[in-house]
């Protein structure tokens, strides 16, 4: 039997690497063997728990109230331990966005998402939310990614007039 292919979020952690390891000018993995395992940890977490709960985040943004509250649920154990990794830390591989961020690109979906829903709150975990400002506030991110409101009118066109009211 042949190997399964990779998912493309995977691949996409490989082409980061391949990155990283190419043009050694501008890292984006950390120097320090110990940060480099632990940025290669989070992406991988990141990439293994945020994406496969992708289509319950999907199916929150089309679902009544409280079939969003179901829905979502399924996303606060991961916040949570994304929360405990994060402390203290202005990125995961230091002081500038590095692969770990690059890797969360799911995460500027999730908290878009919480823009529209409403669900996912600062109160309830306060260094995911500073992380994704401190992330969304970068200017290399700023350069690169579409403002907040082409997303969230990209979320109502995309899953209709239920996010409409929110």
């Amino acid at each position: 039997m042949g190997e399964e292919p990779l998912s493309s979020h995977l691949q996409s952690l490989v082409i980061l690497e391949y990155i990283d390891e190419t043009w050694k000018h501008n890292p984006i993995l950390p120097t320090d063997p110990y940060e480099k395992a632990l940025a290669r940890f989070w992406a991988r977490f990141i990439d293994e728990k945020f994406w496969a709960i992708w289509p319950a985040v999907k199916k929150a943004i089309v679902s009544r109230e409280r079939e969003r509250e179901e829905a979502i649920e399924e996303t606060r154990p991961h916040l949570k331990t994304l929360e405990s990794g994060l402390k203290e830390r202005k990125f995961v591989g230091g002081e500038s966005l590095g692969f770990v961020e690059l890797a969360a690109n799911v995460i500027v979906w999730l908290f878009v998402a919480q823009e529209v829903l409403g669900l996912l709150t600062e109160e309830k975990f306060p260094t995911v939310h500073e992380w994704y400002q401190r992330f969304a506030d970068d200017a290399v991110f700023k350069e690169c990614a579409p403002p907040r409101e082409l997303f969230i009118a990209y979320y109502k066109a995309l899953f209709g007039a239920s996010t409409a009211s929110k």
